[in-house]
């Protein structure tokens, strides 16, 4: 599960445990990335901070993991290096990537980098919010490159999508309450590190 979690939510956890249910999976690696190509990365908090908050959010679940393989990596982070990656180090895995419905509609628009070879590499769990109908069919029919790989393409409903990582940073700048939209321990790490708001504490680790 790939994003940049700033910050990490109950929307991303339930996703993750839904997909973890549903699909049988042996573990769900969460992925903070590095520098995400389509955003400025002065408008994203630190690497680090990213990394650790996912780490505390995650941390009493045994199927959830954290990875530090874009984090480490410098330049920007594209799934398709990731998998590439993953692929090596694990030969003979079967890869999920778990993501919202709207960043599937762009894999199959062919708006990520490689994202023939990344729909041949992985699944792919687009999650949504209820009522939300992602139309496969539709798609391949526009998009001739995602035709062959449909049986690799999955939909799941999850209520919790409501949640944004937007939303709960401008909550953070406004002074309104963040409990039961994030864990209690990202919630204090928030707070003791001056996250979202004008005066935000730099964070130095290992930069790859």
């Amino acid at each position: 599960m790939g994003g940049t979690f700033d910050p990490v939510h109950y929307g991303h956890l339930v996703t993750a445990g839904e997909a973890h249910w549903q699909f049988g999976l042996d573990v769900v690696l969460f992925v903070p990335n590095r520098h995400p190509p389509h955003k400025d990365p002065h408008d994203v908090s630190s690497p680090e901070h990213r990394y650790l908050m996912t780490f505390l959010a995650t941390a009493t679940h045994p199927r959830f993991m954290v990875s530090r393989i874009e984090i480490d990596r410098p330049g920007p982070s594209y799934t398709i290096d990731t998998i590439r990656e993953l692929g090596r180090a694990y030969p003979g895995g079967e890869f999920f990537y778990i993501t919202g419905a709207d960043a599937l509609g762009q894999i199959l628009r062919g708006e990520w980098r490689d994202a023939e070879e990344l729909l041949r590499l992985c699944h792919f769990i687009g999650a949504s919010r209820p009522g939300y109908y992602l139309d496969l069919a539709q798609w391949s029919a526009a998009h001739h490159h995602a035709g062959p790989h449909l049986h690799n393409i999955h939909t799941m409903e999850i209520p919790a999508m409501a949640i944004s990582s937007t939303d709960i940073r401008n909550r953070v700048r406004e002074g309104r309450p963040i409990t039961y939209l994030v864990p209690e321990a990202v919630e204090q790490y928030i707070v003791k590190h001056n996250l979202y708001t004008e005066a935000r504490a730099p964070l130095r680790g290992r930069t790859g």
